[in-house]
């Protein structure tokens, strides 16, 4: 399947078909317009649902490869590309994810995250390109509505050769990528009612795809614990504030005594949860936190197992 572009095939995929109810779009007030789009959404979110049997499969391997040293890549273009940039920019400062372990990769790079570099998508050659660093350990995930885009299927066959596992996101349910993928998630969100417009809910329910693997993922590597955001980095006020609170949270204590108890941590909003939960000195709580690979719930269990120091009786 060596092409350089799939731009000249006479089929249409679903995502580019001309949606029944957009023919009197024009006609209709904003309201109404909105009220349509609104509908439509709600289509994007039983999609999406419909295709999580197959992402919980594949979170479940990439949590594997991640913990073994492997990282996940997304490749998209336009609209795809861009919501992959998002959610992988959007890992760091939420789990303190190192920016290596999920990488973006977008049709035309960096330019095209402000401005529409449309041609890039065309280049089967440009995508193998921007997957030529991938290795065995790897997971990468193709994001392309319609399931054709040339730029991923170029860096899909790529990660093949390279012995990557593939993943390909569509939104129609015919992709012709789909041969390149190890796992086929679908979310058949049908035609946009602006026609071909698949920023619309093809691009909600991609949205709402990758928030969900990326976070579970994430719990599934233990950076989270009990559904709070134990791994965050606070890098402002705002995050600061909610630090403590979320240590006031894990520990079941006031604000003001969290706040004292993360700064005696230097910070370390792990180590404090650990400290305040296993009664242990900050250094050992470190020492099993860097044990565990970082994961709260892992080192609560390892220093509840551990054996306790005997306490002799006072000799008279």
């Amino acid at each position: 399947m060596k092409v350089e572009t799939l731009a000249g095939d006479a089929a249409s995929p679903r995502t580019e078909q001309r949606h029944p109810a957009g023919e009197g779009l024009d006609d209709l007030a904003p309201l109404d317009i909105l009220r349509m789009m609104n509908d439509e959404d709600r289509v994007a979110i039983d999609a999406a649902r419909a295709a999580l049997p197959e992402l919980a499969g594949l979170v479940e391997l990439a949590a594997e490869r991640v913990q073994a040293g492997g990282r996940v890549h997304y490749f998209g273009a336009g609209t795809s590309g861009r919501l992959a940039v998002l959610d992988a920019a959007e890992l760091r400062p939420t789990f303190s994810l190192p920016a290596d372990v999920v990488v973006a990769h977008i049709a035309g790079g960096a330019p095209a995250l402000t401005e529409a570099i449309e041609a890039a998508e065309d280049s089967w050659s440009g995508g193998a390109e921007d997957a030529a660093g991938i290795g065995p350990g790897d997971v990468v995930i193709g994001l392309a509505a319609s399931g054709g885009t040339p730029y991923v299927g170029g860096a899909l066959e790529q990660a093949r050769r390279s012995g990557a596992t593939t993943a390909l996101i569509a939104c129609n349910p015919s992709p012709k990528l789909a041969g390149l993928a190890d796992f086929l998630i679908i979310a058949d969100t049908g035609p946009e009612v602006l026609g071909g417009s698949t920023r619309l809910k093809a691009g909600t329910a991609e949205k709402l795809l990758l928030n969900g693997f990326s976070t579970a993922l994430m719990i599934a590597c233990g950076r989270t614990w009990r559904g709070l955001m134990v791994s965050v980095v606070a890098t402002n006020d705002k995050l600061r504030i909610r630090t403590g609170r979320i240590l006031a949270e894990a520990l079941g204590v006031d604000v003001e005594t969290a706040t004292r108890l993360l700064a005696e941590a230097g910070g370390d909003l792990k180590a404090a949860i650990v400290v305040g939960i296993a009664h242990v000195g900050l250094e050992a709580a470190r020492t099993a936190l860097e044990n565990a690979g970082g994961s709260v719930a892992r080192a609560l269990t390892a220093l509840a197992a551990a054996p306790q120091p005997l306490h002799h009786a006072p000799t008279e």
